[in-house]
């Protein structure tokens, strides 16, 4: 498996844990990162809008599960 398909298909089993508890997530609004619930300003861009609507969650997993990683996290920082 390449690199980049087993990049596609570990974000498409974290989709599939968000998609299993939408209820848990969030939906930041600055950046479009999925975030857990608790969180109060989004890891990646430090907003503090967030959508938390189960659909828009769902939706937001749908889509990031499809494509590779496009932003900056502080993970890639380390």
């Amino acid at each position: 498996m390449s690199t980049d398909n087993a990049h596609l298909a570990d974000r498409a089993a974290r989709a599939e844990k968000i998609i299993a508890a939408p209820d848990n997530f969030k939906v930041c609004e600055g950046c479009d990162s999925i975030v857990t619930e608790r969180v109060v300003n989004c890891p990646n861009c430090h907003g503090y809008r967030f959508d938390e609507s189960p659909e828009r969650v769902v939706e937001q997993a749908r889509l990031l599960a499809t494509r590779p990683q496009q932003s900056v996290t502080a993970q890639d920082l380390s």
